[in-house]
């Protein structure tokens, strides 16, 4: 099997590498110049052609041809040499992706730019009590003003990431409450700096609580200019199910499952248990899942490359991540013993929890039980690769739903 890129590949890896030598040298810096510097070089790689590809230049992205090949080149490089590659969150894998396939032009100029260049913060307003993978059962309702020009919201959101940073957020309202589940519901966006909007953090079972965190947030009489409607009226499933598509994307990703794989092996090794049979027997399982996890990537991207359909596989990408996962956790959790009981320091050790040592890893235990319900739960992926994958008739439960 040849894994290599090719000639062309590999001459553009040599100047992404000379770029990053010349242009990203952190070092030195005093601490207070970093976000400016990052701020910077992230303008840099842009007119470079090395981020924001697909964002056309008059949103602010570099606007480069679709290359598979070269942006695997760019994510490979950045992350050798530790580069900041492009803002993060819900703004740029979720909103900009959306708006670009489904907004107006107005929202385009006002939010795209803004969100690429960290200023606009975009929080996730799908989920709430009692509503959660069935985003169909919303209940949040929203009312146009006497005048037509503003939607004004009711009701409550909750699991948003990042809640506590969050300028704005994508939302699912339901304006039509006569109409089909389906079709009474509108995608909003919405400034979440306004007097009818109460944000507060849900301190988790871990501990964790903060800015990067979860919210819940409470509308009461919000407002959301009617300008600012992403679709048409009652049309929001659809939209959304476009944000979503781009979210399984990024969670589906392959980075970081063989490295966190070999953390496990480490941590058998430190806690003296890489020679038991038994553990032996449950890494080679993992390292067979973590295995298909990376081939089925490089069989995806090779897809990508050819223009071809990778048929089903790509819809199996984020339930095997996750499954992959949590077997990892599992282990881990069964490896540590005792150490479990303890509460684990921050990163660094600065917090009153300790030093961190093997329950560090109550993170990724904790964490791997989060991304089974994290851009659509297991078994709604199971139901998705199911009737869409494999054409198997539609969940009867769920046609129930809908009646």
């Amino acid at each position: 099997m040849d894994l290599s890129y090719g000639t062309e590949a590999e001459e553009f890896r040599d100047e992404v590498r000379k770029f990053l030598a010349r242009e990203w040298q952190p070092e030195e810096l005093p601490q207070g110049e970093i976000k400016d510097y990052i701020r910077a070089f992230r303008c840099k790689a842009v007119e470079a052609g090395y981020l924001y590809r697909s964002v056309p230049r008059r949103y602010g992205g570099s606007e480069q041809p679709v290359d598979v090949i070269k942006a695997q080149v760019i994510r490979e490089e950045f992350g050798r040499a530790r580069a900041p590659a492009e803002v993060g969150g819900n703004g740029v894998n979720m909103t900009v992706p959306t708006l670009l396939e489904k907004g107006t032009e107005d929202q385009r100029e006002l939010f795209i730019r803004k969100t690429i260049e960290g200023d606009y913060v975009w929080g996730q307003g799908y989920s709430e009590p009692g509503s959660g993978s069935d985003l169909a059962s919303v209940r949040t309702r929203a009312e146009l003003s006497p005048d037509g020009t503003t939607w004004i919201v009711n009701g409550q959101k909750i699991w948003t990431s990042r809640g506590g940073a969050a300028t704005h957020m994508f939302m699912l309202v339901r304006t039509e409450p006569d109409a089909p589940k389906h079709d009474g519901i509108t995608y909003l966006l919405m400034d979440l700096d306004q007097p009818g909007v109460t944000r507060r953090p849900i301190r988790q079972m871990t501990g964790m609580a903060g800015q990067d965190t979860f919210f819940e947030f409470f509308f009461d009489d919000a407002e959301a200019p009617v300008a600012w409607q992403v679709g048409e009226r009652g049309q929001g499933w659809y939209v959304s199910r476009t944000t979503l598509k781009h979210e399984r994307a990024a969670i589906g990703g392959a980075d970081g499952l063989g490295r966190q794989f070999g953390k496990l092996v480490e941590l058998a090794k430190e806690m003296d248990r890489s020679g038991d049979p038994l553990v032996r027997d449950r890494l080679v399982e993992i390292e067979g899942r973590v295995m298909a996890h990376r081939y089925s990537s490089f069989r995806l991207f090779s897809c990508q490359a050819a223009g071809d359909d990778p048929g089903p596989l790509q819809l199996m990408m984020k339930l095997l991540l996750t499954e992959t996962g949590h077997e990892i956790a599992l282990l881990a959790q069964e490896l540590i013993g005792e150490d479990a009981l303890t509460q684990p320091g921050a990163v660094g050790g600065r917090s009153g929890g300790g030093a961190r040592g093997p329950n560090k890893w109550l993170d990724q235990i904790m964490g791997s039980l989060g991304n089974s319900i994290a851009g659509g739960t297991s078994n709604i992926q199971r139901n998705i690769i199911a009737e869409r994958g494999l054409g198997l008739p539609r969940d009867l439960a769920m046609d129930a739903e809908q009646h």
